[in-house]
């Protein structure tokens, strides 16, 4: 049985570059040393493994057929300490995951995906969406690599504010209170539109408590894309959401912004990733990119617009 790592990793270099003296340049040790261990796989296997000819050093039927398992038990070996002790972006294939609002995907989705395509085209994202209950578990246990939340987690977390935002109100141009002052008590009594999968759908609920705003919503939707025609096409509904929505928004639909008549300090969005003792390279790369990536992106929320 081979169970020398070194000698493995000479096989490999051997089977693959068909030639001991290149295989010492690619292992960084001469061509004697490499000769060496050609002698000792030799013995260890009981087999030729290579024979030499004028188009270089020819695998046998037994190097043929040991070749495939060795080559991919060298790469997971080699993946799992690049994960440790470092990280080339340029020729991963991981599987990188994040946890993601609605309102993540449509926004800053774009500008993570291209910052990983530019720096590792070979790498993999997968989103999650972000469920705020069981979100501190799925960090724990590693399913999700980072998230993005205005959630404070308790957890043993490494986390950085990646945005402040801002509220604002939004209704069709068409509605008579687009012409009217957005006084507390206009908004009281206005038909409002609810979106519960809203990440801060909480801390917006505690806001509306606090100034009285008491009846419940004209309409409660699941989904924050589904607010765009909603609102476009009636002439009473308003709606509260972040800024960067809203002025996406009316770029592209027939709505109005508004200013909110009451006080609600900026949502600061978190970037979260399990804290450990040693970080991982792959981790580090991860979490700087996508901290870059959203930090620097105004958000790509015109996205959602009319069709033509």
């Amino acid at each position: 049985m081979l169970t020398d790592l070194n000698l493995t990793r000479v096989f490999v270099a051997i089977y693959e570059s068909g030639s001991l003296t290149a295989a010492g340049r690619r292992l960084f040790v001469t061509q004697s040393a490499i000769s060496q261990s050609l002698a000792r796989l030799r013995r260890e296997l009981g087999d030729p493994l290579f024979e030499r000819t004028a188009q270089g050093m020819r695998p046998t039927a037994l190097a043929e057929a040991i070749y495939p398992e060795l080559h991919e038990g060298l790469s997971v070996i080699d993946r799992t300490l690049a994960a440790v002790t470092g990280f080339d972006p340029s020729t991963s294939e991981r599987t990188f995951r994040i946890a993601l609002s609605e309102l993540g995907e449509i926004g800053w989705l774009p500008a993570i995906g291209e910052a990983m395509a530019a720096a590792a085209p070979r790498a993999r994202l997968a989103v999650s969406a972000l469920r705020g209950e069981d979100l501190e578990e799925l960090l724990t246990r590693g399913s999700v690599d980072l998230a993005i939340t205005p959630m404070e987690l308790p957890g043993a977390f490494e986390r950085q504010t990646v945005k402040r935002e801002g509220y604002r109100v939004v209704m069709s141009a068409q509605n008579p209170l687009a012409e009217t002052e957005m006084t507390l008590e206009v908004y009281r009594g206005a038909r409002r539109v609810w979106v519960e999968g809203d990440s801060s759908a909480s801390l917006l609920a505690g806001v509306h408590a606090r100034q009285g705003v008491s009846d419940p919503p004209a309409i409660s939707v699941q989904h924050v894309a589904s607010l765009p025609p909603l609102l476009a096409r009636s002439t009473t509904l308003i709606a509260t959401i972040p800024e960067t929505l809203a002025v996406g928004w009316s770029r592209s639909w027939p709505l109005v912004i508004r200013d909110l008549p009451f006080a609600l300090g900026p949502v600061e969005l978190h970037l979260y990733r399990r804290r450990s003792p040693q970080h991982t390279g792959a981790l580090d790369w991860f979490f700087a990119t996508v901290s870059a990536a959203v930090s620097g992106f105004p958000g790509g929320f015109e996205g959602i617009h009319i069709a033509s």
